[in-house]
């Protein structure tokens, strides 16, 4: 846009355009205009767009200067808009290793330096370099980057079992389940509700218990968006007992896109695996009976069971790997 702030001529007719319009504007708003009843009306007779019109209205009400109401100068800005040289080869390098936009954004903030781009911004520097396009090399490197250690992600989802699953009841039990997404490592227990404070302290046991056999603290924990382990985008997760649980552990909370249960698709397939082995034309005589057999059936699944997922291995063969 030409910059009229040196041009008398334009300047005072700017001014004038925007005087007039200012004291029609204001009559409407006071409801005395004696042809427009409605601000829109206004908008479309002097063909002005709104938004623009507002803009620098209200730059005006809120100063009193008449300067406000003339646009300044538009224009790229080199020295402060476009990263450094540096700047832009950290965020090729957390590219090298297959981070999206979003991942580059959220790591360059928790370095505590000054530079702490958008992840537009973070888009822009990877297509002027020609890599905003993950090659299929860059994601089976990003993959083998997040399975690198036991504790880096772990995963925790509820599971509903069929009423019948106590023989002669009719009663609501869950299952709740968490696990390593390195080592594939499972733990597992018995909910009789799914209420926040019993999901709270049943996934509290089930990482203490991991803790204690393999040795496994967790840094960060994904869950589905439900109201037992509080929803994205809450504002009061510190009053909710799943996050608050997760935030005095030190775990990162990890949220999963709405409608894509495969982001936790490890823990889903464990649900497969357990349905198929323990549960699937299965039925207990008692509550404690199901909770054994889930034990026994845990013992078998981390020490004996061996996984496609790990080649073939098993998790506490995983855990030794690890530990090397």
């Amino acid at each position: 846009m030409r910059n009229i702030n040196n041009d008398l001529t334009l300047k005072r007719n700017y001014l004038s355009k925007y005087r007039f319009l200012i004291g029609e504007y204001e009559q409407v708003k006071r409801g005395e205009h004696p042809v427009f009843r409605f601000a829109k009306d206004f908008y479309l007779a002097h063909d002005t767009d709104a938004r623009a019109f507002l803009k620098y209205y209200n730059l005006f009400k809120q100063s009193g200067n008449e300067n406000d109401l003339l646009p300044g100068k538009r224009g790229p800005k080199y020295g402060n808009r476009r990263p450094s040289d540096e700047d832009e080869q950290q965020i090729l390098n957390l590219r090298d290793r297959g981070c999206n936009k979003f991942e580059i954004t959220n790591q360059l903030k928790q370095k505590s330096n000054n530079f702490t781009p958008s992840p537009s911004g973070v888009y822009n520097v990877l297509k002027r370099h020609n890599r905003n396009r993950l090659k299929p090399a860059d994601r089976e490197l990003k993959v083998k980057i997040i399975k690198e250690r036991m504790g880096q992600l772990g995963h925790i989802d509820c599971h509903h079992l069929s009423k019948s699953v106590i023989r002669g009841q009719n009663r609501k039990l869950y299952l709740l389940c968490v696990l390593d997404d390195y080592s594939r490592v499972a733990w597992a227990q018995v909910m009789e509700d799914i209420t926040a404070l019993t999901t709270m302290f049943t996934a509290m046991h089930c990482m203490q218990a991991i803790k204690r056999e393999f040795g496994i603290q967790f840094e960060e924990m994904i869950a589905d968006n439900g109201p037992e382990f509080g929803p994205a985008g809450s504002q009061n997760k510190n009053k909710h007992p799943f996050e608050r649980m997760l935030m005095e552990t030190g775990i990162k909370r990890r949220y999963m896109k709405p409608y894509r249960p495969q982001t936790n698709g490890k823990v889903e397939r464990f649900w497969r695996t357990l349905k198929e082995d323990l549960i699937e034309e299965t039925d207990f005589d008692t509550l404690q009976e199901l909770e054994d057999e889930l034990l026994k059936y845990l013992v078998y699944y981390n020490w004996e069971r061996p996984h496609q997922g790990i080649n073939g291995k098993k998790p506490i063969e995983m855990c030794t790997l690890n530990n090397k």
